[in-house]
């Protein structure tokens, strides 16, 4: 794209952004009506799918078994980390602080567990219903029956990923006995390729940015009708599984007497890469729980691309690479030049804007989570943590005794331990520095 000046002059903010300086961006669609292409009937419909799934889940992944078959993530309150982030920062938190730890998700341990894992139940279900003999009705624990696992292994799921939707979808998938096909970028990393190659996935390693492996990866389902590719860039059952965070969060507000109202705003932070997941989580959280609860995408300074298509209106038709940036972080679920067909569409008015980051702060706040409350993340999942002040500071209601914030976690329970020190360390070094 050669027509950076005309961009930048109709959005100055598109100016800071190819300087690679954090902004704040605040939606101007933001609460205008708007007609979706989903409802909360396709919501509602993925409950009930994951409902019937979890005799098979339960069964499956022995993790789950205290939630029978269920994979949901807890909501921590932060008070030791808001005590400490209130002494660090000029403006401070006046209302509660809590953690949404899909990095806790069972199988995964990421909010891909969300979306990649349903996308496999819902074609594992499809070929069950269509090409065996189950019933909606049956327990769904006979889809680990020999008969069942001979008829998936007549069919392949394929996909493209960093690594956290690789990982969902890899695991669930071998597990059916689909044969498994994992398309990785150079961003994904090597402990989880070993994870997923233990697993019995098939990893192609491509020496390319995620936005490239994409289009390679549907190159190659493409060819063979008895494989199913889930697509990062625009799958709708990928976000309908991410959307029914709303229903699980609306429960876990209401055990805790959260009230959500105009004088009891909920705001949450959630990292954004190619933008399928909170995108997803946002439009569930928006239909479920209503007008009162807010979403802020966070994004690094080097891979602001959700926030960049929706700033243009350009959507996915603009790379970040257009404006000159490199797409490099230590974010490495974050690193996604170009956003998803669905994400600026659908967030167009939904979504109340996004906040750009640079990658040392997100090593800061991953040590202090752990330093504070003995909660380890990936350091793109403490992504969220870096648009607090901006938020609160630029937005005054946001900062009331009666306000709630949710910093969405999206991955890190998997990590090995070795990953973990070494992230950590660096934390460490650059708060004392």
């Amino acid at each position: 794209m050669d027509n950076t000046q005309t961009l930048t002059d109709q959005y100055p903010q598109v100016k800071e952004m190819m300087a690679k300086k954090p902004i704040f961006w605040k939606n101007p669609d933001y609460g205008k009506s708007a007609d979706l292409p989903f409802s909360k009937e396709e919501i509602f419909d993925a409950v009930a799918r994951w409902d019937r799934f979890a005799p098979f889940i339960e069964a499956a992944f022995p993790e789950t078994a205290n939630m029978h078959g269920i994979i949901e993530s807890p909501l921590i309150r932060l008070d030791k980390m808001k005590q400490l982030f209130n002494q660090d920062h000029q403006t401070a938190i006046a209302g509660s602080l809590f953690l949404k730890a899909d990095s806790q998700l069972p199988i995964s341990g990421s909010i891909k567990s969300r979306g990649g894992i349903y996308e496999v139940l819902k074609f594992a279900e499809h070929v069950a219903l269509t090409k065996g003999d189950l019933k909606p009705t049956d327990n769904y624990a006979i889809l680990r029956s020999p008969k069942y696992k001979q008829l998936f292994a007549q069919y392949g799921v394929m996909v493209a990923s960093t690594g956290n939707l690789a990982l969902s979808v890899g695991i669930a998938a071998s597990t059916f006995g689909f044969k498994t096909t994992v398309y990785m970028s150079r961003d994904a990393k090597e402990w989880k390729k070993a994870k997923l190659r233990a697993s019995g996935v098939n990893v192609v390693e491509l020496d390319t940015d995620f936005s490239s492996v994409i289009p390679k990866a549907r190159e190659a389902a493409a060819k063979d009708d008895q494989i199913h590719f889930i697509d990062d860039e625009g799958s709708r059952d990928l976000f309908i599984g991410y959307a029914v965070a709303g229903v699980r969060l609306k429960k876990q507000l209401d055990d805790l007497n959260i009230k959500v109202d105009q004088n009891h705003p909920v705001v949450v932070y959630l990292p954004a890469g190619v933008g399928g997941s909170p995108s997803g989580v946002t439009f569930g959280l928006k239909t479920i729980i209503g007008e009162n609860i807010h979403a802020i995408f966070c994004e690094p300074t080097h891979v602001p691309s959700v926030t960049l298509g929706m700033m243009t209106k350009l959507n996915n038709e603009i790379s970040v690479f257009d404006i000159g940036l490199d797409g490099k972080t230590a974010a490495d679920g974050l690193a996604v030049g170009r956003p998803s067909r669905i994400a600026g569409k659908v967030m167009r008015t939904l979504l109340f804007g996004s906040t750009t980051f640079q990658d040392p702060t997100i090593y800061k706040y991953e040590a202090q989570l752990m330093d504070t409350e003995h909660i380890t993340v990936e350091p793109s999942a403490a992504a969220g943590f870096t648009a607090i002040e901006r938020a609160i500071t630029e937005v005054p209601d946001f900062n009331s005794e009666n306000a709630t914030h949710i910093v969405w976690a999206t991955g890190g329970s998997m990590m090995p331990e070795s990953e973990r020190r070494v992230d950590h360390a660096k934390g460490e070094a650059l708060l004392k520095s």
